[in-house]
C-alpha cells in the first residue's frame, strides 16, 4: 500500500486547476443565448400552428355551412349564428329550414373555436357568409400572428 505524505497531497491539491469566475459567466451567458434562440423559434412555430389550425377550422366550417345551405336553401343568418349548425334555429321572417338534419350538422353539440381558444365571429345575410377570427391578440387588426383571419381570405 502506497503511503502519501501531507506535503505531496498539498502539492497535488494546488496543481488542480478549477474554472475561474469569468469562465463560468461566459458558459452561463452562452447557455442563456442558446436557450433564447430555441425559445423564440419554438414560440413562433407554435403561434404559426395556431393560425394554421384556425384556417383549417374555417375551411371545415365552410363545408358544413355549404351542407346547411344545400339542405335549407340559405346560410344561417347572423342572428342565428353558427349555433344553427348544432341545433335547429328559430325561423326568422320567411327563413325556416324545413329539411334541417335532426342530428344537426356538427356532431358533438358544440361549434369549434379558433386556434386561439375563442369563438369565431360570423356574419351572413343568408346568401353569403363571412367567418372571422381576431387572431392571437383577440383585437381587430394586427400584424403577423396577431392579424385577423377571414374566410374570404382563405
Amino acid at each position: 500500500m502506497k503511503k502519501w505524505n501531507l506535503k505531496k497531497l498539498v502539492q497535488l491539491a494546488n496543481n488542480q486547476r478549477g474554472f475561474t469566475l469569468t469562465e463560468m459567466l461566459i458558459v452561463i451567458a452562452l447557455i442563456a443565448l442558446i436557450g433564447t434562440i430555441v425559445t423564440v423559434n419554438v414560440t413562433s412555430k407554435f403561434a404559426r400552428s395556431k393560425v394554421d389550425a384556425t384556417k383549417i377550422q374555417m375551411k371545415q366550417l365552410g363545408v358544413v355551412l355549404d351542407d346547411f345551405r344545400r339542405e335549407c336553401g340559405f346560410y344561417p343568418l347572423t342572428e342565428q349564428g353558427l349555433d344553427a349548425l348544432v341545433k335547429k334555429p328559430m325561423p326568422i321572417g320567411t327563413r325556416d329550414c324545413k329539411n334541417y338534419d335532426p342530428e344537426g350538422y356538427i356532431k358533438g353539440g358544440k361549434v369549434p373555436q379558433d386556434g386561439f381558444g375563442r369563438d369565431f365571429l360570423y356574419e351572413s345575410d343568408g346568401n353569403k357568409y363571412v367567418i372571422r377570427s381576431l387572431g392571437n391578440d383577440g383585437q381587430a387588426g394586427g400584424n403577423d400572428n396577431d392579424r385577423d383571419l377571414s374566410s374570404d381570405d382563405i
